[in-house]
């Protein structure tokens, strides 16, 4: 019989018919094990239609906030004296407005609060660097400006002191030495009856490839396989005399729609479940923000737990184990799991209502001061050539953020800082998300007051920009690709934004891939040299090919700058006044002519949500990047 036979389905999920006694198998140790996943930072609820969810029968809950989830957490910790709450990973890095623009410390307040106990490392965790997740998400070090860029004051009116939690990887490395970034396991201590203590260690894993996400990228990190990493750290545990082990893993599955149950399972989290060690006794993962819990065989073929709890704080995971008071063994046999969801039918418990509130009234502050002043609008409209005064802009902020010195929070570069020569920016990309979100208004009334808000909605979706070495001919490869041709033959143009010191022009009548004549770019006034190399600053987005320009991918000594959100915030506050800069970078020859077609431009489409709301930045340019399709057809992970 195949393996996927054995499934076990039901509410709640059993690993054998032992477990529906298990509540009066008092001569056993309880530990309850309580778990979410990628909250990413949306402390009052998840966005849109994100905040319904599907379960047993066809019931639908509407869920989301921490302030419920603090209630519903209370309620399932009574009477378990031996509990732990914890996340495989994307806890912070918000994209709720509220946390992001504040360094996403409002999640690590809220967590402190919530009692988190210990936390795996997802790759959105890496969003920024490593030093920012230990030096100042455990540690509470500013940077680098306290109260402007970090360190701000949190709901007691005190400094962010950082987490009252630990995060672990146990298959993240630095590239160099293959060294691990973080601690790879942890042993925890439950109390039997007569008050003797039994060890239970958690193995903890990230996604592999999280380095070469978009916006995790960091050269200087590296991941390791996960099953051989498991097994390693499983045996470490088991000589160490621990009897009971969790694998916690960044990683996920699909398994249906139900919420609390699983069907059909598929993905690299079922591949490793199936896998890895059978000391290991729960498996809890995350990263593909979809919910399920039911059991499956591990390689001797006895259930275990397998489970993940959505996203956005949607569910709550209980796992509850059964020790053996003498071994510390876990007897599979009355192993329960089940998903609660995190419904708002419950009244918020005060003290996280609270946190949320006072956020929300500090985004509001926040969103409305003003960063920097604008002498005119800078819009998306774009011109015959494809040019606009935003796009425009965009690229003069790479180039200087593509310059810009090394920052000593940016610690997993392993290349020199040279300053960028150039940028492009996509502003109607051939696939994916535009950086460019929205358009500057001028707003006489204000003075041109550029507010916070206005600067932080207006480029990013959560990518740095980078610096590379790459040749002439990649920047003249990468023009050509501007030009595809449909199926139906219509020729489309994604044109790409340049930096104020590049000029050229393309011929509107020539063929798709030979529109673009290297003596005619020029960079500093001098025609580009196919042979030679050039320091390159682009989004991670467009140098990992995730919108469609290939020929740049192929990349070397790539330097990690900040991320698009606040470094374009940095910008405004560093050039203090924003002047739109006359089009003329770029020329469309010969558009005039009988036979001329510039081509089609079609900006990248609004993913919205089932209910008509749209899909949040970040998210949306993960899920319509340029990347292959994950296996099981399940959908693209975050």
């Amino acid at each position: 019989m195949g393996a996927a036979a054995t499934y076990a389905l039901g509410v709640p999920a059993l690993a054998g018919a032992a477990g529906r006694d298990a509540a009066t198998a008092a001569e056993y140790v309880d530990v309850q094990l309580l778990n979410i996943t990628d909250l990413h930072g949306f402390l009052q609820g998840a966005p849109g239609s994100n905040s319904v969810i599907v379960g047993n029968g066809g019931r639908s809950y509407t869920v989301g906030g921490v302030a419920y989830m603090a209630a519903h957490l209370e309620r399932l910790r009574d009477g378990h004296p031996n509990s732990f709450f914890f996340t495989p990973g994307d806890a912070f890095s918000g994209w709720e407005f509220d946390a992001a623009a504040f360094a996403d410390e409002p999640t690590i307040e809220a967590l402190n609060r919530m009692g988190l106990d210990f936390a795996t490392a997802g790759n959105h965790e890496f969003d920024k660097s490593p030093a920012m997740l230990q030096r100042h998400m455990e540690q509470g070090i500013a940077f680098p400006v306290e109260g402007r860029d970090t360190s701000f004051t949190d709901s007691s009116g005190l400094r962010f002191h950082g987490a009252d939690f630990r995060y672990y990887s146990a298959n993240l490395t630095w590239a160099r030495d293959g060294r691990t970034v973080l601690p790879a396991y942890h042993v925890e201590q439950v109390r039997t009856a007569d008050g003797r203590e039994l060890p239970i260690g958690f193995i903890h894993l990230t996604a592999l490839g999280s380095e070469r996400f978009p916006g995790s990228y960091q050269p200087g990190l590296a991941t390791i396989d996960e099953v051989a990493t498991a097994d390693r750290c499983a045996a470490l545990l088991k000589g160490q005399g621990v009897g009971a082990i969790v694998l916690s893993v960044h990683d996920g599955a699909v398994a249906g729609a139900d919420f609390n149950s699983g069907a059909d399972p598929s993905g690299p989290a079922l591949d490793l479940a199936l896998r890895v060690s059978p000391d290991i006794d729960a498996i809890v993962t995350g990263h593909w923000h979809t919910r399920f819990t039911m059991m499956v065989p591990d390689p001797d073929g006895v259930p275990r737990p397998f489970v993940e709890a959505g996203c956005y704080g949607q569910v709550i995971n209980e796992i509850n184990l059964r020790l053996d008071p003498l071994t510390g063994r876990v007897i599979r046999e009355l192993t329960v799991s089940t998903n609660h969801p995190n419904t708002r039918d419950v009244a918020p418990h005060p003290e996280l209502q609270e946190v949320v509130t006072y956020w929300a009234g500090q985004a509001a502050e926040r969103d409305r001061t003003a960063v920097g002043r604008q002498s005119g609008s800078f819009l998306r409209a774009r011109n015959t050539a494809g040019e606009s005064t935003m796009g425009n802009l965009a690229a003069d902020w790479a180039l200087w953020a593509g310059g810009r010195p090394t920052d000593p929070e940016n610690d997993a570069n392993i290349h020199p800082n040279v300053p960028a020569q150039l940028a492009v920016v996509a502003v109607a990309p051939r696939v994916g998300q535009a950086i460019i979100a929205g358009d500057l208004v001028l707003d006489r009334e204000s003075g041109g007051a550029v507010t916070f808000g206005d600067a932080w909605r207006a480029i990013g979706f959560g990518d740095p920009i980078v610096s590379v070495w790459v040749t002439g001919q990649q920047i003249h490869d990468a023009l050509e690709e501007q030009w595809t041709t449909t199926e139906s033959g219509e020729l489309r143009f994604a044109p790409l934004a340049v930096s104020r010191n590049v000029r050229y022009s393309f011929d509107a009548r020539g063929p798709v891939g030979d529109r673009v004549h290297p003596e005619e770019v020029f960079i500093d006034g001098n025609p580009l040299d196919p042979g030679r190399g050039y320091r390159l600053a682009a989004p991670s987005y467009t140098l990992l090919a995730s919108d469609g320009y290939p020929s740049l991918s192929a990349f070397q000594e790539p330097y990690r700058h900040q991320r698009d959100f606040e470094s374009f915030v940095a910008y405004v506050r560093d050039t203090s006044v924003l002047t739109p800069q006359p089009t003329g970078r770029v020329t469309a020859v010969n558009a005039s002519s009988s036979a001329a077609d510039v081509g089609a431009v079609v900006d990248p489409p609004v993913l919205l949500l089932p209910d008509g709301t749209p899909v949040p930045r970040p998210e949306a340019a993960i899920i319509s990047a340029d990347r292959p399709r994950q296996s099981g057809g399940g959908r693209s992970p975050c």
